[in-house]
């Protein structure tokens, strides 16, 4: 996978944030050396929070996030400014710009207070160093860094300090490889029905292939109707099957007991948040009771089809293994709510659009509530009753 082609999922997410006028638009611009955002003398010309994917050095893969002002007005300015604060929820480096010829306001000190809450490295960059000539109103801190943007001073040591904010990783979680040895055969089952894209396999199909090979294993991919075949000419029993959740229940049935078996979506509840938790979290559905609400999240949006997985199929499949009135709200994209009061329990899809970052705060915001929280697959497994089987392989 090029780097121009890593999967936001995958890039550091750096937030800009600051007031009206601030110089946002500009500092983006600057450290990325292209008029990606609009500049205006105009408050309140960035009125949604705005994406880019680039590749920024030294750091690599980046998705830059341009929001609103913290300092809008009005009841139009209140939802952009929560919009901002969104942001957060998914910021791997924040960065604070600020008018250098005004200082730091409340509203910034109230936001780096959020990002040292929600312990978020980030840089305070004060703009507009051409005007302030008084050096003793630079000395600051050491995360802060006074800039000019029409000048470009101190722009190359600004994306040098943002590459310095990413903590020493440590070893990432692996999808699948790490289950593997050279040569293993793994089958992928992956429906091509109504809800299926044009032409292309969807992404965690996509990185679980690239993780294969990583591992020098042997990928196979094959549509719900020919596994048997498939497993029964091989000639070498394959090490793992894996998934798409809607054809579990068949796909369990025609791969033998010797051969481990699991899910996409629950590959992906590993890799991106905490398998324990949702699997904990699928058992919720037997305490479900008449006029219980249930939420089911997306990370991302798309036209839905007519069979649905999650608007249609899991509903329905839910209605029918508890037998009880149960209500469904349904969310997508980042439109998760802080306040979970209202659900019995939570099914969220495998969140491969999302970042680590804020998976785990939706985890999180779930825990902190007494809300139980799983993902498609480990549901549908729960409901198909082929959990123990299909988390067999990760020793839980």
């Amino acid at each position: 996978m090029s780097l121009n082609n890593t999967p936001s999922s995958e890039r550091v997410h750096i937030g800009i944030f600051g007031k009206r006028n601030a110089g946002k638009s500009s500092v983006i611009n600057a450290i990325t050396g292209q008029n990606l955002a609009v500049v205006s003398e105009i408050k309140g010309t960035t009125t949604d929070p705005v994406y880019k994917a680039m590749e920024l050095l030294p750091l690599g893969p980046v998705t830059i996030i341009d929001t609103p002002g913290i300092d809008d007005e009005g009841e139009l300015g209140n939802l952009r400014i929560q919009k901002s604060h969104q942001v957060l929820n998914k910021t791997d480096i924040a960065i604070l710009v600020v008018d250098g010829t005004n200082g730091l306001s409340k509203e910034d000190e109230e936001l780096k207070n959020k990002f040292i809450d929600k312990n978020i490295p980030y840089i305070v960059v004060m703009n507009k160093e051409d005007i302030i000539k008084d050096e003793k109103s630079k000395n600051e801190n050491s995360n802060t860094i006074w800039v000019s943007t029409k000048t470009n001073k101190n722009i190359h040591e600004l994306k040098e300090l943002i590459a310095k904010q990413v903590p020493d990783e440590k070893p990432k979680q692996k999808l699948v490889a790490d289950l593997l040895e050279p040569s293993d055969f793994v089958v992928l089952v992956v429906p091509i029905d109504k809800a299926a894209p044009k032409g292309r396999l969807i992404l965690p199909q996509q990185q679980t292939i690239r993780d294969i090979l990583e591992a020098d294993a042997v990928s196979i991919v094959v549509k719900e109707n020919e596994l048997k075949e498939t497993l029964k000419v091989l000639g070498k029993k394959p090490k793992l099957v894996i998934t798409d959740s809607q054809v579990f229940k068949q796909v369990s049935a025609d791969t033998p007991k010797d051969i481990m078996l699991t899910s996409f979506s629950i590959l992906f509840s590993r890799y991106k948040g905490n398998l324990s938790e949702a699997v904990n979290g699928a058992k919720a559905i037997d305490l479900l009771n008449d006029d219980d609400t249930v939420l089911v999240s997306e990370g991302c949006t798309h036209h839905r089809q007519c069979d649905d997985i999650g608007t249609i199929k899991l509903p329905k499949w839910i209605l029918n293994y508890t037998n009880k009135n149960i209500k469904f709200k349904f969310t997508s994209g980042t439109e998760f709510p802080s306040d979970l009061s209202a659900y019995k329990m939570i099914v969220h899809c495998g969140g491969c659009t999302l970042n680590e970052r804020e998976m785990k705060h939706r985890i999180k915001c779930a825990q902190n509530q007494n809300i139980p929280i799983t993902n498609y697959g480990i549901l549908i497994a729960h409901i198909q009753g082929i959990l123990e089987r299909s988390i067999e392989p990760f020793n839980l």
